[in-house]
């Protein structure tokens, strides 16, 4: 062997005595498993409810008499102010009647102060005179509906509001109580959506001090609306059926936007007091059930299954199954199986929910 091959052969010796100990290592650092501890926190988290907006008013424009519809005031969609003509139906019938029962009572009074002169001077009975009385203010009450019905022919609004399709034209033939129009009053919308039995209770248990009325509107667009809202009032029985009870907030609409019968979705934020909490993906899932992996004192991971009480982005909270006490398995899940026993690295829940936020941003 020359000189040149005895020095290759050495170095290749030095050069793999120096790697093995690296291989060695890294094979033992691949063979570490991360494990963390859930963690308990105040928190909370976003839920939307499909909801069904209505405005503060909204009521059908009847007529209140029959007849023909001699003028139309307004247009569809207009607004109109508390008090605006918007329905003329041709009123020369009821003034006519008006003029019948005014005449009627007037005739009713002469004959009322006739019959008095004569009880005064005890020619007629006090019993005429009462009936004279009773038939004259028959007649005034007569007149009283006369000036009623007339009245009925200019048809008003009776708030503020925005006129919705009109029902009919210039000279059609209406019945009382035909449907003329809808006003609706929309400055101020409501939203109703419903709420589960368990979300009520945990809404109405949180503190007083908490914002927790305060709301967001998200509509068909998914847009959000530029004004918040709050809960009002919730309703007084559930459900049976479905389990829900219905909640109503109220939005400000000052520039119309939403209208009567729209659906959006409220937004709310719930807030969770003492969560327990750990990252998703230390979790894996079998036939609808969640578990995770839990390591014992003997670095033995055991399959526990837990339940979920509502799920965060990149986290969940725990109702059952885990405790902030327990070691779980962060990542490698896919390649352990029950009774395995592993070296684990530990990493504090808290730099594990830093690295989540970090990633999600």
């Amino acid at each position: 062997m020359n000189k040149s091959a005895l020095l290759i052969s050495i170095y290749a010796l030095v050069t793999l005595a120096a790697c093995k100990p690296k291989v060695e290592e890294e094979k033992k650092e691949e063979g570490k498993y991360t494990v963390t501890n859930p963690i308990v926190m105040d928190t909370s988290y976003i839920k939307e409810y499909v909801a069904e907006i209505q405005s503060l008013q909204n009521v059908e424009i009847r007529a209140k008499v029959d007849g023909y519809v001699e003028s139309i005031n307004v247009d569809e969609g207009q607004h109109v102010s508390a008090g605006q003509l918007l329905f003329t139906i041709r009123p020369k019938e009821y003034e006519a009647e008006l003029a019948k029962a005014k005449a009627e009572a007037k005739t009713a009074e002469l004959e009322m102060q006739n019959t008095k002169m004569l009880a005064d001077k005890n020619i007629v009975s006090q019993t005429e005179l009462a009936m004279a009385v009773a038939k004259l203010d028959q007649a005034k009450a007569e007149q009283a509906i006369a000036e009623l019905h007339l009245s009925y022919t200019e048809v008003k609004a009776p708030f503020e509001g925005t006129i919705d399709r009109i029902h009919f034209k210039m000279g059609s033939l209406i019945d009382a109580g035909s449907l003329l129009t809808t006003l609706s009053n929309n400055k101020e919308m409501y939203a109703y959506f419903n709420v589960s039995e368990a979300e009520y209770l945990d809404y109405k248990m949180r503190n007083s001090s908490d914002d927790k009325n305060n709301v967001s509107l998200i509509l068909a667009n998914g847009q959000e609306h530029k004004y918040k809202g709050t809960i009002e009032t919730i309703e007084g029985e559930f459900d049976r059926e479905v389990g829900n009870i219905a909640f109503r907030a109220k939005f400000p609409n000052p520039e119309l936007l939403l209208k009567h019968g729209e659906t959006g979705k409220v937004r709310l934020i719930m807030s969770v007091k003492n969560a327990l909490i750990i990252p998703q993906k230390a979790t894996y899932e079998i036939q609808d059930k969640i578990y995770v992996y839990v390591m014992d004192q003997n670095n033995i991971v055991k399959a526990k299954s837990i339940v979920i009480k509502q799920k965060l982005s990149n986290l969940y909270i725990i109702e059952s199954g885990v405790t902030e006490k327990d070691k779980i398995l962060l990542e490698g899940l896919q390649s352990v199986k029950e009774d395995d026993t592993i070296q684990s690295e530990f990493i504090p829940a808290k730099e594990v929910l830093q690295h989540l936020q970090l990633i999600e941003q």
